[in-house]
C-alpha cells in the first residue's frame, strides 16, 4: 500500500510539474495573444470599472453583486497556498520564484478572464430563479459537448469531498496547536457554521463573503504592511533578492539548498496558479452569478481577483518572509510550512503567530463555504436542485470527518483529481477562444460599453 501510494505521489508530482505548467502557460500566453494585451492596455480602467465602482449600482441582470461574485471566488482562493505555499516555493525554488509567481499571475489573468466571461454568456436560470453557470454549462451550450460538461462537473463534485476534508484538517490542526481545543469540537463547531451560510445559497455566501473577505485580506495583509514601513530600507533589497535569483541559479544559504533555475521556475509558477486558479474552472461558478450587462465587464473582476491573490497577498507574505531572514536559518527547509508564523512572531512576538493563526482559520473557513457551493452547482447540474442539497450535507460532514483526520489515505489522490478538471477546462477555453475574442471586441467597439464609459469619465 505505501509503495502504491508512493508511485501516486510521484505521479502526481510529475504531473503537476511540467505537464501541466507547460499546458497553462502556452494557453494562458495564447489567450493574452489573442486578446491583444488586454490585462495591460486596459489595466487602469479594468480598475476604474471594478474597485472604482464598488459604490455604484451595478449594471444589467444577476443574482449578487460583482463584488460579492468576487468575494466569494476569493473566498476560494484565499488560503492557505497565499501563507503556507509561498515560503514553500521560496525554500525550493529560491527567492526568484516570487518573480515566476508574479509572471504566470499577469499570464493567468488572460485564462480567468476567458472562463470568467464565457460562464456569464452561457449562464442560464435555475428553479429558484438564481443564474447559474460555469464550464459545465459552457461546454454544453457553447461547444455542444454535454459528455465533456458532465465530466468536468462530476470530477469536480468527487474531487471536493477530499479537498474540504483537507481544509476541514487544516483549520482543526491550526486551532488544536495555537488553542488546544480538540479537533473534533473544532470540526463540529465549523460544520454548524458552515451549514448556517451555505444552505442559504448563493445570496447569504456572497453577502458573508463581502464582509469576510475584505477583513481577512486587510487584517493579514495590513500586518505585512506594518513590517513593510517598519522595514522601508529591506523594500529595494527584497526586489533585488527575488529579480537577482530570478535568471539564475539560487545560491546555497543557510538553511536554503539552493535551485537550478528550472526549479526557481517551476516552484514560481506552481505556487502561483495553485494559488490564483487561473484555468480551474472554479471561479466563473461565482462570477456566472453576478449582476452585469456585459460578459467582459465580470471578466474584468475575475482579472482583479487574481492581482489581489498573487500580487498582492502573495507577495505580502513574500516580504515578511525574506525580510525577517527566517528563509536563511538552518533547518528552514524542513519547516517550511510555518514559515510564515515564525517570520511574523520574529516581528511582533507571540502576537505575530496569534496574527498568521487567526488568518489560516479564516482563509480556510471561506474557502470550504465556497467551494461546497460549487460543489453543490455540479450536482444541480447533473442531477437537478434537490441533489445539491445532498451532496451539501455529505460536504458537511466531510469538514468533521476531516478534522480529525480520516480518509488521509484518498488524499494524495487529490492532484490527480484537480487534473481531470484542469484538463477539459483549458480545452474549452481554446475551444471558445474566438467567442471570448468576439465578446471581448464587441465590448471594446460599441457605443454601450467602453466607448460610454469612457465618455461618461471624460464629462
Amino acid at each position: 500500500m505505501d509503495r502504491f501510494l508512493q508511485g501516486v505521489a510521484d505521479f502526481s508530482g510529475w504531473l503537476w510539474g511540467v505537464p501541466l505548467i507547460s499546458l497553462l502557460l502556452i494557453s494562458g500566453l495564447y489567450m493574452t495573444f489573442k486578446l491583444g494585451f488586454f490585462q495591460f492596455r486596459y489595466f487602469g480602467y479594468i480598475i476604474g470599472q471594478t474597485f472604482g465602482s464598488v459604490f455604484k449600482k451595478p449594471k444589467g441582470v444577476g443574482t449578487v453583486t460583482p463584488l460579492q461574485a468576487l468575494t466569494s471566488a476569493l473566498s476560494s482562493t484565499i488560503g492557505a497556498a497565499n501563507i503556507v505555499g509561498v515560503p514553500a516555493a521560496i525554500m525550493f525554488g529560491g527567492p526568484g520564484a516570487v518573480f515566476w509567481m508574479w509572471v504566470i499571475a499577469l499570464i493567468g489573468m488572460a485564462l480567468k478572464f476567458s472562463e470568467s466571461v464565457l460562464a456569464v454568456e452561457y449562464r442560464e436560470k435555475n428553479e429558484k430563479g438564481e443564474f447559474v453557470g460555469g464550464p459545465m454549462y459552457y461546454m454544453t451550450k457553447g461547444l455542444g459537448m454535454k459528455w465533456l460538461g458532465v465530466w468536468f462537473s462530476f470530477a469536480l463534485m468527487i474531487e471536493l469531498i477530499p479537498s474540504i476534508m483537507v481544509q476541514g484538517n487544516s483549520v482543526a490542526s491550526t486551532v488544536e496547536a495555537s488553542f488546544d481545543v480538540p479537533p473534533l469540537w473544532t470540526g463540529i463547531a465549523a460544520a454548524v457554521l458552515v451549514s448556517i451560510v451555505v444552505f442559504g445559497g448563493i445570496k447569504r455566501i456572497g453577502k458573508v463573503t463581502e464582509i469576510l473577505v475584505p477583513f481577512m485580506a486587510f487584517f493579514y495583509v495590513g500586518g505585512a504592511l506594518i513590517i513593510l514601513f517598519m522595514n522601508i530600507d529591506a523594500v529595494p533589497e527584497f526586489f533585488s533578492l527575488i529579480f537577482s535569483n530570478a535568471f539564475s541559479p539560487a545560491p546555497v544559504m543557510g538553511g536554503f539548498a539552493g535551485a537550478a533555475i528550472v526549479e526557481i521556475i517551476r516552484w514560481g509558477f506552481a505556487r502561483g496558479l495553485y494559488s490564483n486558479e487561473s484555468g480551474l474552472g472554479t471561479a466563473p461558478i461565482a462570477h456566472a452569478a453576478a449582476t452585469t450587462d456585459h460578459p467582459v465587464r465580470q471578466g474584468f473582476w475575475a482579472v482583479v481577483g487574481v492581482m489581489v491573490d498573487t500580487l498582492i497577498v502573495c507577495t505580502a507574505t513574500a516580504f515578511v518572509v525574506l525580510s525577517s531572514g527566517v528563509w536563511t536559518e538552518e533547518g528552514a527547509i524542513d519547516n517550511s510550512s510555518a514559515l510564515t508564523t515564525l517570520a511574523f512572531e520574529s516581528y511582533f512576538g507571540t502576537f505575530g503567530g496569534i496574527l498568521v493563526t487567526l488568518a489560516l482559520i479564516f482563509f480556510v473557513f471561506s474557502t470550504i463555504l465556497v467551494v461546497i457551493f460549487y460543489g453543490a452547482k455540479q450536482a444541480e447540474f447533473l442531477f437537478g436542485l434537490k441533489a445539491s442539497y445532498g451532496i451539501q450535507v455529505v460536504y458537511v460532514v466531510a469538514v468533521v470527518l476531516g478534522s480529525i483526520g480520516a480518509a488521509e489515505v484518498i488524499w494524495g489522490f487529490l492532484d490527480i483529481m484537480l487534473a481531470a478538471i484542469l484538463i477539459p477546462n483549458v480545452i474549452a477555453i481554446l475551444l471558445l477562444s474566438n467567442k471570448v475574442k468576439e465578446l471581448k471586441t464587441e465590448f471594446f467597439t460599441s457605443q454601450q460599453y467602453y466607448k460610454k464609459d469612457k465618455k461618461e469619465q471624460s464629462q
